[in-house]
């Protein structure tokens, strides 16, 4: 169904089985493996596929490191593997290593030997927590106050103008 039916075709047929990982989707932000759920029964649920881990035209961070580091090769394992780790950085933000082993322990891959894979998943989680860090740095600098204090007076002005116009 969705690679047929809804044109999602990052996720792949693989075993068929639900041993290998291949056709792993977020069912209600938990991986599940897809060939053993049948449509009738997502109805209601929110179903996630490699295609909605990017945002805002940019690639998830879980994307750009796997791309990055050589954790994709063949790369037809990979959209099982991104959405099972992005379901384990949503549940534990920073995985131990074990953590992330266990996690994506029912993902199978006959390209990389899972070491780049693993290393992959720790620079996301790198990566992310410097781009948090970056980003709260913008909002405490003494700009960013006067920024966002005088976008509130004028927003507070174009109200009390708004009201007297009324």
């Amino acid at each position: 169904m969705l690679r047929e039916d809804l044109n999602l075709c990052g996720t792949k047929h693989g075993c068929e089985l639900g041993e290998c990982g291949a056709c792993a989707v977020l069912l209600d932000a938990q991986p599940v493996l897809s060939c053993l759920v049948l449509g009738v029964d997502c109805a209601g649920a929110a179903v996630t596929t490699v295609e909605g881990l990017a945002g805002d035209g940019r690639l998830h961070p879980l994307q750009d490191t796997f791309a990055d580091l050589g954790a994709a090769q063949c790369g037809y394992c990979t959209p099982g593997f991104l959405v099972t780790a992005k379901a384990l950085l949503d549940e534990h933000p920073q995985p131990t290593r074990d953590q992330i082993r266990e996690a994506l322990s029912g993902n199978l891959c006959r390209c990389t030997g899972y070491q780049q894979i693993f290393e992959a998943v720790e620079a996301a989680v790198e990566r992310s927590a410097s781009q948090a860090s970056a980003s709260l740095s913008r909002l405490r600098s003494p700009g960013a106050h006067a920024s966002f204090g005088e976008a509130r007076r004028s927003a507070d002005g174009a109200k009390a103008a708004g009201e007297r116009r009324s």
